[in-house]
């Protein structure tokens, strides 16, 4: 029960986090190089669903 409620938890917090950094990759406050590696693909994914795919550039 533990590690679900853990698991729900941080699953919650990298999502949030992915859209934290792809708004600042479109408003050009980051790039996608600066997205912790952790979190890259998350990130990844909401740029293309945004349909901003031009601004991930490893």
């Amino acid at each position: 029960m533990v590690r679900w409620i853990l698991w729900l938890f941080f699953r919650k917090e990298v999502e949030e986090m992915a859209v934290i950094y792809a708004t600042l990759i479109i408003k050009g406050k980051k790039t996608f190089a600066q997205v912790p590696v952790k979190i890259q693909e998350q990130v990844r994914e909401v740029l293309i669903d945004l349909e901003c795919e031009d601004l991930i550039n490893e």
